[in-house]
């Protein structure tokens, strides 16, 4: 194992980590309003990369990355800085209103659902297995529809915004942090509109407090696992940035129920092994995919 990939492996660790233990800081915001929330972690995103890259020296190539693309790919490029603006807002609606187990469940089926849409827009084909994963991740939704009386809408608009992030961000050959500057830039005016709303109506929840202060930090806390996933994505195959994928929820997971002692009833139980089942599964089938790929001739 060389050290590039130990690397790809630590970058990758690092971002889902970081991903997976976003809710308690998301939680210490509690006084603000969600979408205000959303709103300002635009900005300070947007902030905090464009100060990124001129640091790195890198202003220049993103500007030329970004004369490069096409106005589809732009259009595409935009589209997706408002659906994983749909995301964050989503997460942080869903933290903050003790939502933390769909969250978790929402980022498990968060691949099933990328395949789903491969298979739709991209003409990917299905293997066996992975029909099967999708087959139990069904069930579990359905199940807990039915038997809980409950829709997972959280975990639904999760799993889809992201899967439709994915879907475009494949679209287009750009660089990881130029489009993330991008997405950020382009997002940025409807951000400043809403913040400038709210304090002409007086309905700001922003004040000299501790949740403000906090709440400063958004840009970095957003940023750092992006650029660090990114990072380990350049480092190491797809099929093993798949495994290590599971450690974000698996997280949220365990914060939603000893953390925020979120009620998990035994039909709650029931749906996340139907899900875990197909996570199993699509898993099983990412190995055997990954093992024909060293050895094709077998």
């Amino acid at each position: 194992m060389n050290q590039e990939f130990k690397r790809g492996i630590l970058y990758s660790l690092i971002a889902y980590i970081l991903w997976g233990t976003l809710p308690i800081y998301w939680s210490l915001l509690n006084d603000i309003g969600p979408f205000e929330i959303l709103a300002y972690r635009i900005i300070l995103s947007m902030i905090f990369m464009v100060v990124l890259i001129y640091a790195m020296g890198k202003y220049t190539q993103f500007i030329n990355n970004i004369k490069l693309l096409t106005m589809k790919q732009l259009i595409a490029l935009t589209a997706a800085g408002y659906i994983i603006t749909i995301n964050w807002g989503t997460f942080i609606w869903a933290v903050n209103n003790n939502h933390v187990l769909q969250s978790s469940l929402g980022y498990y089926i968060n691949p099933l659902v990328s395949i789903i849409l491969a298979m739709i827009f991209l003409k990917e084909r299905f293997t066996k297995m992975e029909w099967l994963a999708i087959i139990f991740a069904v069930i579990g939704v359905l199940y807990m529809t039915i038997k809980i009386g409950e829709f997972p809408i959280v975990s639904i608009m999760l799993a889809l915004s992201f899967g439709f992030y994915g879907l475009l961000k494949k679209i287009v050959p750009i660089d990881a942090l130029s489009s993330i500057t991008y997405e950020c830039i382009v997002t940025t005016p409807a951000a400043l509109i809403y913040i400038i709303y709210l304090w002409t109506t007086h309905q700001t929840t922003v004040g000299f407090n501790m949740p403000t202060f906090w709440l400063l930090f958004s840009g970095a806390i957003t940023a750092i696992p992006l650029i660090s996933f990114s990072a380990g994505a350049r480092r190491i195959p797809l099929s093993l940035m798949g495994f290590i994928q599971y450690v974000g929820p698996t997280l949220m997971f365990i914060l939603g129920i000893f953390v925020y002692k979120e009620a998990f009833d035994i039909n709650q139980l029931i749906t996340f092994i139907f899900i875990w089942a197909g996570i199993i599964v699509y898993c099983i089938s990412q190995y055997v995919q990954m093992k024909k790929d060293k050895n094709p001739a077998t």
